[in-house]
C-alpha cells in the first residue's frame, strides 16, 4: 500500500486498486458491507473500519446474523440495525467514528428509535461501558471475542429497551467453525484468520487491550477453509492474524506446527493459488519461513517487517525486543534466501522522546533497506498503553508532522526508483479486475505486491498473465501481456531479471 497515514480506516482490496489509479480520497473512509437479501425478518447494514482482520470479523459477524434469521443490505436506509465495526487502533480512526455516530444519530431519532445502533470491535473493547456514557444512542457494545451472542445481544436491546453489552474477551475463541460471508471480496483473493490477539506488548500499541492474548486457530480448520476457498475459484489467501508468525498450534496428539510449517501446508493444498500473510513481527521471522518463501512458488516473495523506528534506544522504548542492527541483519537475510525479494514496512515518526538524531536513524535505515512499499504515521497515544501511562509525549505535533513529511518523501523517492527499476522486466500478475480508470484495462498485483496496469484484451478476472513492464508511475506499473500462464508455468519461466523491453 502507499504511504497515506489515514490508509488504517481503509478495507484492503478497495484501497489496492484506488492506490494503483492514484485516488484514495474522503469517500473510502467508511466501507460499507453487505448484499441484498430477503431472509430474516430485519435487515442489517455492517460498516468496516480499519484492518483487514476487521474486514474479516465483519464477515463472521455476517455469518452469525445470516444463521439466526437476519438479512444484510447494502441499503442503509433499508436497515433495521446499523453495526458499526471499529479500530482504535489512532485516535483519528476514532475520531471518524465519533463523527460517524453524530450522523447516525439524527437518523435513529428521524426514524423515532427505530433504528437500532451497535458498535463491534476494537473500540467498543477499549471504552466498554464508558462508550454508553458517551454515546447514548448506542444498542449494543460488542468485543471481537463475543461476536456469537450478537443475536442474543440485539433481541435483548429490542426487547428490554436498554443497551446490552459483551465485551469479554476469551483465551479460546478463534471462530474457526464459522465461514465468513464474503461479502465485500473480488472474488479472486480472500482473507482467512488464523490466529487472534496479540502478546508482544509493544509499548505503543493498544491491540493486546483490545484483541486480548494469542490463540491460534487449529490447522485442519485453516486447510479446509483454504480448500474450500479453492473450489470456489479464488487464486490468493492472505493468512490474517495481529502477528501471525507467532502462530503456534499443539494438535490433540501433541503434534505442533508453526507458523513456517503452516505456511508450507496451505501452499500445497492448491499449486495455483498464491498465498501471502499479514501482519508480521521481526522477532519472529525464522530462516524456516523465508525458505518456504524460497522454496514455495506459490508462496509470495512479498515480506512486511514492521521495523517502527530505525534507532535502537526508541525500539527499546518501544519495547520492540531487537536492535536496528539485528534488524538489518534481518533483512540482509531475507535478500540472501529470497532472491528479489519485497519488503514492506510501518514506521512510526515522533514517538516519545524522539530526537532529531534519532529520527535521522529512521531516515538512514530507510536508505540501506530501500522498501517498496511502507505504512507511515505520526505518534498518536492510545489510553491504557504503557507508552500513555509512563512516558510523556513530547515531540511537538508539528515536529512530528515535519518528520512524517520527510519520511514520505524519501519513502515516495524510494517507491518510485524500485518501479522504474521493473521497466523491462516479466512479472506474473494476477488480475483482480478492471482498472478504476478504464474498463478496457485490467488491474492486477505481481507477487511481490506491486500493482500492473494494461489492456484487458481476452483476459479474464482470475488470470494470472505474464506482464513485460514498459512504464511506470510512482504507484503502478505500466504493462504489455504476453500470454495467460500458471504459477507452476510461471515458475519455469518468469524472471524479474529479463533484458529491457525490445521497442
Amino acid at each position: 500500500m502507499e504511504p497515506i497515514e489515514d490508509l488504517d480506516v481503509l478495507a484492503e482490496d478497495e484501497v489496492r486498486q484506488r492506490e494503483a489509479d492514484g485516488e484514495v480520497d474522503e469517500d473510502l473512509d467508511r466501507v460499507k458491507h453487505g448484499y441484498d437479501a430477503t431472509a430474516g425478518d430485519k435487515q442489517v447494514y455492517i460498516e468496516t473500519y480499519g484492518c483487514q482482520m476487521n474486514v474479516n470479523d465483519s464477515g463472521i459477524v455476517a455469518s452469525v446474523l445470516e444463521e439466526s434469521g437476519y438479512g444484510l443490505t447494502r441499503d442503509q436506509a433499508a436497515a433495521d440495525v446499523v453495526l458499526l465495526n471499529t479500530c482504535a487502533i489512532r485516535e483519528n480512526a476514532e475520531r471518524k467514528i465519533r463523527a460517524r455516530l453524530s450522523m447516525l444519530r439524527s437518523e435513529k431519532e428521524k426514524r423515532d428509535g427505530e433504528l437500532m445502533l451497535g458498535v463491534l470491535g476494537c473500540m467498543a473493547e477499549r471504552l466498554r461501558e464508558k462508550l454508553l456514557e458517551q454515546e447514548d444512542l448506542v444498542d449494543v457494545v460488542v468485543g471481537p471475542d463475543a461476536y456469537r451472542d450478537l443475536p442474543q445481544l440485539l433481541y435483548e436491546a429490542d426487547a428490554t429497551g436498554q443497551a446490552a453489552v459483551n465485551v469479554e474477551l476469551s483465551k479460546q475463541e478463534t471462530y474457526e467453525d464459522i465461514q465468513p460471508v464474503r461479502y465485500d471480496s473480488n472474488g479472486v483473493s480472500a482473507y482467512v484468520s488464523i490466529m487472534r490477539g496479540c502478546d508482544n506488548m509493544c509499548t505503543f500499541c493498544v491491540v493486546p487491550f483490545t484483541r486480548g492474548r494469542e490463540e491460534s486457530r487449529p490447522v485442519t480448520t485453516i486447510l479446509s477453509e483454504v480448500a474450500r476457498l479453492a473450489e470456489e475459484g479464488y487464486k490468493e489467501v492472505t493468512l490474517l492474524g495481529q502477528n501471525v508468525n507467532s502462530y503456534h498450534y499443539t494438535d490433540a496428539d501433541g503434534t505442533s506446527v508453526s507458523f513456517a510449517e503452516l505456511v508450507d501446508r496451505v501452499s500445497r493444498v492448491s499449486p495455483e493459488m498464491r498465498v501471502r500473510y499479514s501482519t508480521s513481527h521481526p522477532k519472529d521471522c525464522t530462516d524456516d519461513l523465508l525458505k518456504v518463501h524460497r522454496d514455495r512458488p506459490n508462496v509470495c516473495n512479498y515480506i512486511h517487517l514492521p521495523v517502527q523506528h530505525g534507532n535502537t534506544e526508541v525500539l527499546d522504548r518501544m519495547r520492540r525486543t531487537y536492535t536496528r542492527e539485528e534488524y538489518l541483519a534481518l533483512t540482509e537475510r531475507a535478500k540472501e534466501l529470497c532472491p528479489g525479494v519485497s519488503l514492506s514496512t510501518d514506521l512510526i515518526a515522533g514517538f516519545c522522546g524522539e530526537t532529531e538524531a534519532q529520527h535521522e536513524d529512521t531516515l538512514s535505515l530507510m536508505e540501506e533497506v530501500r522498501y517498496d512499499h511502507a505504512y507511515m504515521f505520526k505518534y498518536s497515544e492510545r489510553p491504557q498503553t504503557y507508552a500513555a501511562r509512563k512516558y510523556e509525549d513530547d515531540v511537538p505535533e508539528d515536529t512530528k508532522q515535519r518528520r512524517l513529511e520527510e519520511i514520505i518523501e524519501l519513502q515516495n523517492q524510494h517507491a518510485k526508483e524500485s518501479n522504474e527499476a521493473e521497466v523491462g522486466r516479466v512479472h506474473t500478475v494476477l488480475v483482480e479486475g478492471p482498472s478504476k480508470k478504464s474498463d478496457a484495462q485490467f488491474f492486477g498485483r505481481t507477487d511481490t505486491n506491486k500493482g500492473v496496469v494494461f489492456d484487458r484484451e481476452d483476459y479474464e478476472k482470475g488470470d494470472y498473465v505474464r506482464v513485460r513492464i514498459e512504464d511506470c508511475t510512482s504507484s503502478t506499473l505500466l504493462g504489455t501481456a504476453i500470454e495467460k500462464t500458471t504459477l507452476e508455468a510461471a515458475a519455469r519461466t518468469d524472471s524479474i531479471t529479463t533484458s529491457p523491453a525490445v521497442a
